[in-house]
């Protein structure tokens, strides 16, 4: 289906989205401090107060299909930039960054994640323009990506981020202490980096892999480019809150992974089947499309997606204070206990 909406809305929503995000990082510049539960949970409430009025005006300047894939692929986007938020803490962790800074580098990672994701999205756009057996490969990663996502574990993915460490290290040298949020500092008359350097460099390697995983899964929803960057930004605006806000509680999300697990494998099945169905490679079906091959709608996969969510958001919980009643204490003097480590 071809998806149009006014220009007008198109050009004056990443202009408004833009300003948001410059006044944000300013912010964050001016002001670099630890938020409170109120200030983190009153920007993230604002933030997706935002995509749903959003949302609204899609329904209103477009219709229904327009507001369903807007919805479902920010949904798919914010789990998955939940996901990569776990990431951040262990590199936070690792590195010992000050919490006072975390701000900073969380920032810095979001624009590397926007302007990574806008080049995947445009190579993305022009890819499934001109070849629609690109289906075939995105529906193949994504499900790869799903099993992979759903049997990995903590600890290979911290041996892998000592491998870079202990790379970085050996190339260039880095102070044993942080200067702020300097990247470069001088020790003795002499200039080095600061430990900050590679907490970046591990940050948008991160940002790399997740837009990888990200941009294929929600061309599984729309192909519509203004769709898929607008979803984009939409689910990393107030990502950075969202670290402040879940604090502790991010470690006790322990089926997350499940969930986003069971979304990229659907999503990768819709896009072999769409490939099917619309299938011209010689070889499969003498080129011609395969009529069994069903298409699944928007409203299904946003009903996926959120069923995926819940149920694992909700068992995590469960098993979460579950764990914590057997420590003798509540779960949410666990996670307040957690978020001040």
């Amino acid at each position: 289906m071809e998806l149009a909406l006014p220009l007008w809305f198109e050009v004056g929503s990443l202009v408004v989205l833009t300003l948001i995000l410059v006044a944000d990082l300013l912010i964050v510049y001016k002001r670099p401090h630890v938020p409170s539960m109120r200030e983190a949970g009153l920007w993230v409430a604002f933030y997706v107060g935002l995509a749903l009025i959003f949302a609204l005006l899609m329904l209103v300047l477009g219709d229904a299909e327009h507001a369903g894939q807007f919805l479902a692929g920010w949904l798919t986007e914010y789990s998955l930039s939940i996901d990569n938020l776990f990431v951040f803490v262990i590199i936070m962790a690792r590195f010992s960054v000050p919490r006072k800074y975390q701000q900073e580098v969380l920032m810095v990672g979001i624009i590397i994640a926007l302007l990574l994701r806008g080049i995947f999205i445009l190579l993305g756009a022009q890819l499934i323009e001109s070849y629609s057996w690109i289906f075939y490969i995105f529906g193949a990663f994504l499900f790869y990506t799903a099993v992979k996502q759903a049997f990995s574990s903590e600890e290979e993915t911290e041996d892998k981020e000592n491998a870079v460490i202990r790379l970085l290290r050996r190339r260039i040298r880095i102070s044993s202490e942080f200067d702020g949020s300097k990247v470069r500092t001088q020790i003795d008359g002499k200039k080095v980096f600061t430990p900050m350097l590679i907490v970046f460099i591990a940050i948008g390697t991160t940002d790399l892999i997740f837009a990888l995983d990200s941009i294929p899964a929600i061309f599984g929803i729309t192909q519509s480019p203004f769709i898929v960057f607008t979803a984009n930004i939409f689910a990393l605006m107030g990502l950075r809150q969202l670290y402040f806000l879940l604090g502790g509680l991010l470690e006790r999300l322990e089926y997350l992974k499940y969930g986003i697990a069971v979304i990229l494998g659907f999503i990768g099945v819709k896009l072999v089947l769409h490939a099917m169905h619309e299938n011209e490679l010689p070889f499969i079906n003498g080129g011609n499309g395969v009529e069994w091959a069903p298409e699944i709608g928007t409203w299904t996969s946003l009903g996926v997606i959120i069923g995926s969510m819940a149920v694992a958001t909700v068992a995590s919980l469960i098993k979460a204070r579950h764990d914590a009643k057997k420590s003798g204490v509540t779960l949410a003097e666990k996670i307040s206990v957690d978020a001040k480590e």
